[in-house]
């Protein structure tokens, strides 16, 4: 059974988009690049994954505000 929708055909309202929200979690997503989806996020991560030199670069960095973290206070 098909379902039914609601309202006038092609005609959509969208309380985000009319508040602003959309705009403002775009924005954000290009100044940080880091998309704001679920699926844009594991697609991401997929990527730095396979890619390599981008995940190795950071768990480098990591690695080592650890060990000086440990130095300092340990």
């Amino acid at each position: 059974m098909a379902k039914r929708r609601r309202g006038i055909p092609g005609l959509s309202f969208s309380w985000k988009r009319a508040l602003g929200i959309t705009a403002a979690k775009q924005k954000i997503a290009r100044a940080t690049g880091i998309p704001t989806t679920k699926a844009g996020r594991q697609q991401k991560i997929g990527r730095m994954l396979t890619g390599g030199g981008c995940l190795l670069s950071v768990l480098g960095m990591m690695a080592l505000a650890v060990l000086l973290i440990v130095a300092v206070f340990g």
